[in-house]
């Protein structure tokens, strides 16, 4: 190891940072990103037959995961305020004990077969989440302007490798220790953020400065800016209707009689979506502008909608599938973009952290919504539901480049 990686593992970078430490923080990031996504895969794999073991009624099994859901909106914020005062590293580190401690406190809890401790270990879980929400504006923050948007998107596509990762562990790992399924996995969920905070030591980003710890200007001078607004309800509804409508779309299936299988695939294909564009939405991005990627995005996603009422076959659910996860990657990645171009420097960690608390606290309600709506009133109403979030999307968009930020949102 050389002096300027001994240096890496104890303090933050200077302010312009070499091509170097620029690509070597991106890489981190990305294999960070592949690996703490794995994390919530586990969550999610879990969480409810965990439950559904361990509640003292069937009607609590699914609490687990909204649990993990309520943790990380609960805990954006709070990330936010260490990244701001700390350093992003802090948060980093932070994020990384409280991923260990999901999967330590998620052991013990099945081996003494508590339900709540399970609870407590997916809210911990929701916290490492929330965290793992900053790698890609971290990614952006240490590269050079032209950069910011491939930065930000390479770091998003280590969620391919999570899609893969996650499965995969649970699938290796859950009849290991044969006295109680799961143990085993979630020991080594406990490992792999432990590896994951490893490999987050040799972030090296700016420090921050004091004008960014005094915080520039009152947050809600710029919440209420046009292209901040747009920013956030575009990233808002493109995750909020993605999970509105995954959440929805197996049951759905299940219910027009389609096997488990062809459900299961269409959520791998629709996960593979959500994440394999990332490779070039960067580029598309610096090319034509977030605005018009974020704007196409938003299309996909109501067309998608479209295909989903068009019919209840197998081709019509991993249609709408496939085109809903791509919508969610412009949609959502040039959101991204916007909200890097609605603050200055000093203000990044709490209007990032507030974009971000926005998102997913809609995202927690309309996960709570989906299966209500769609038990009540059926696939067809879920899926018409979702034209009024992006209507209101298309508002935002118009109502910033009427009030002046054409030159941001195209």
């Amino acid at each position: 190891m050389n002096s300027d990686d001994s240096s890496a593992l104890t303090s933050e970078s200077p302010a312009d940072p070499s091509e170097r430490v620029q690509r070597s923080n991106i890489w981190r990031l990305t294999i960070a990103q592949a690996l703490a996504g794995a994390n919530s895969v586990v969550v999610y794999a879990t969480g409810a037959i965990v439950g559904n073991t361990l509640a003292p009624s069937p009607l609590l099994a699914t609490l687990p995961l909204s649990i993990f859901v309520v943790g990380m909106a609960a805990c954006i914020l709070p990330a936010g305020a260490i990244a701001g005062r700390y350093g992003r590293r802090a948060a980093f580190l932070a994020g990384t004990a409280a991923g260990v401690l999901c999967g330590l406190l998620s052991m013990y809890a099945m081996i003494v077969a508590s339900f709540w401790l399970f609870c407590l270990a997916a809210f911990c879980g929701g916290a490492y989440a929330a965290v793992v929400l900053s790698f890609r504006f971290a990614a952006a923050d240490a590269a050079a302007p032209e950069r910011k948007a491939q930065a930000l998107s390479l770091v998003m596509a280590g969620g391919v490798a999570a899609g893969v990762i996650g499965p995969q562990l649970v699938t290796w790992t859950m009849h290991l220790w044969p006295q109680q399924l799961f143990v085993a996995t979630f020991l080594i969920q406990a490992l792999v953020a432990a590896a994951c905070g490893v490999i987050l030591l040799g972030v090296r980003l700016p420090k921050p400065t004091a004008a960014e710890q005094a915080g520039g200007s009152p947050l809600a001078t710029i919440a209420l800016q046009p292209r901040f607004i747009a920013a956030a309800t575009c990233g808002a509804v493109s995750y909020t209707l993605m999970n509105f409508l995954m959440t929805a779309a197996p049951l759905a299936m299940h219910m027009h009689g389609h096997s488990q299988e062809t459900a299961n695939l269409g959520i791998q294909w629709h996960v593979i979506a959500m994440y394999a564009p990332s490779f070039f939405t960067g580029k598309l991005i610096t090319r034509f502008g977030a605005g018009a990627i974020t704007t196409l995005g938003l299309l996909l996603t109501g067309i998608s909608a479209v295909i989903g009422l068009e019919g209840v076959g197998v081709v019509h659910f991993w249609s709408m599938l496939i085109l809903l996860g791509i919508g969610w990657n412009f949609g959502f990645l040039g959101a991204s973009t916007l909200v890097l171009e609605s603050h200055r420097p000093e203000e990044k960690t709490r209007v990032q952290s507030f974009n971000d608390f926005i998102v997913f606290g809609l995202m927690a309600i309309g996960s709570f919504a989906s299966g209500g709506i769609l038990g009540a009133y059926g696939w067809n109403t879920v899926l018409a539901v979702s034209f009024t979030p992006l209507a209101l999307a298309a508002v935002a968009i118009i109502f910033a480049r009427q009030k002046g930020s054409a030159a941001t949102v195209n």
